[in-house]
């Protein structure tokens, strides 16, 4: 990120092993960081939550913006990344998600990452994009972009399955809401989502086929 200048992490070569290529690396010398839950408590091996950094790279603020600097920086040196990530018994660090990408179902943090993950591995989807929706009992809930594969079944059929499928494989707070079938997720030149494009679609009412919840099926 632009406000480290250089990179917080990366792989030594004793850990290029194929194992750990979902992980970012150890810390960089003369580098500390951190994980810290939303109260801010400092977090142990294997808990999940905001990853914090400083080191002689990171920038001391914002060019005359002390509101901003504030913000961002804890105790005036510790960067508040906006990634969620968890660190492992070898000190590799693994990034979950962004935390303002995710979704809250009654208070509950529900990364999208993590199911479009498990949507990927489904054999008749192509590509996904999950993002939150709002939702009047749980506050929001999570939605599934899909783009179905070549000689997948029909839509109405696929998004049954897909809602099953992840009601079998996660807890009751990441169940999905709906599923939309659509042609091609939106993505920048670097493969990155673009999931602001998505909440553009969902606000403006332009959408494909949807199976929600209970199986009902529109098509807006």
């Amino acid at each position: 990120m632009t406000e480290s200048c250089s990179c917080i992490t990366a792989h030594p070569p004793e850990k290029f092993a194929y194992k750990n290529a979902h992980t970012v690396g150890t810390i960089v010398a003369s580098t500390e960081i951190k994980i810290i839950n939303e109260q801010g408590k400092e977090l142990g091996i294997g808990e999940p939550g905001e990853l914090l950094a400083r080191g002689p790279q990171i920038t001391m603020g914002y060019l005359n913006n002390e509101a901003a600097t504030r913000d961002t920086f804890v105790d005036g040196e510790w960067l508040r990344t906006g990634d969620q990530a968890v660190i492992d018994e070898e000190g590799l660090v693994t990034i979950t998600d962004r935390l303002k990408e995710m979704i809250k179902v009654k208070g509950i943090a529900t990364a999208p990452a993590e199911l479009e993950d498990l949507l990927l591995g489904h054999p008749h989807v192509e590509d996904v994009a999950v993002l939150g929706i709002k939702d009047e009992y749980s506050g929001e809930k999570p939605k599934a972009y899909v783009v179905r594969k070549d000689g997948a079944p029909g839509e109405e059929e696929l998004g049954r399955g897909l809602l099953a499928y992840v009601k079998e494989k996660k807890v009751r707070h990441k169940w999905l809401k709906e599923v939309e079938f659509i042609g091609e997720i939106p993505k920048s030149a670097s493969g990155k989502l673009l999931r602001r494009v998505l909440r553009n679609l969902e606000r403006g009412g332009k959408r494909g086929v949807v199976v929600r919840e209970g199986g009902e099926r529109a098509k807006l």
